[in-house]
């Protein structure tokens, strides 16, 4: 572990599934997905899944920040199924997060964001809500019970489609910022938390091969 207590090795992967044909770990945040540019930025949880199966592909992605269920596969038939099945929506995708201000809606009552996003070409990479020529962006969500703070809710959220930042710009628009979002939240919800307080929680689908549903989950650590 490194001094700010990110995993910096193979040796910290969290294994929550594997057998022949496929692959699931837990991404700690801090970690990208799969390389990035430049010689400092190759260091990635597919890499480290390759330590210990070599024949690990890519699947998809979580944002470096993000904790999470990460999905690989293990040979390129499963690669390509996957894959479709991630861009026909046959996957169901739910995450944890901490928010600020608390939520005002009751607990275990479903809402919807369905706001546009586009690029925020004056503060690239960022995104933004975009009514115009943004892309269709839609996240349901729902209050979980209520954490022992007044200033702070835990949510759980399910993304419909998978726009870069969508759950970040979905619920910084609606006045609700991640604790720990250095690129959403204003100052002082960044500083309620070391880290962005968002999580993978789990991924639901058909195994590729046997057709079986599959459900790989893993706790927040928050």
């Amino acid at each position: 572990m490194n001094v700010a207590g990110l995993p910096t090795s193979p040796e910290a992967c969290q294994w929550l599934y594997a057998d022949d044909h496929l692959l699931a770990l837990n991404k700690p945040s801090g970690v990208l997905s799969v390389p990035g540019k430049g010689e400092d930025k190759q260091d990635c949880a597919w890499h480290w899944a390759r330590k210990t199966y070599p024949d690990a592909l890519v699947v998809h992605r979580l944002d470096m920040a993000t904790s999470g269920v990460l999905l690989f596969a293990r040979t390129l038939e499963c690669q390509r199924a996957l894959g479709q099945a991630f861009s026909e929506r046959q996957v169901h995708k739910r995450y944890v997060a901490l928010v600020s201000p608390a939520l005002p809606t009751r607990i275990g009552e479903w809402h919807d964001i369905d706001l546009p996003i586009g690029f925020d070409w004056a503060q690239r990479p960022l995104r933004k809500i975009d009514l115009e020529t943004g892309k269709p962006s839609h996240t349901r969500y729902c209050a979980l019970p209520q954490l022992p703070c007044s200033h702070a809710s835990r949510v759980a959220l399910e993304p419909l489609t998978g726009r870069t930042h969508q759950l970040r710009v979905h619920l910084a628009a609606i006045g609700h910022p991640i604790l720990g979002d250095t690129l959403y939240a204003p100052p002082a919800v960044q500083a309620m938390a070391p880290r962005l307080q968002l999580h993978a929680e789990s991924l639901q689908l058909l195994h590729p091969v046997t057709g079986l549903p599959l459900t790989l989950h893993c706790e927040a650590d928050f």
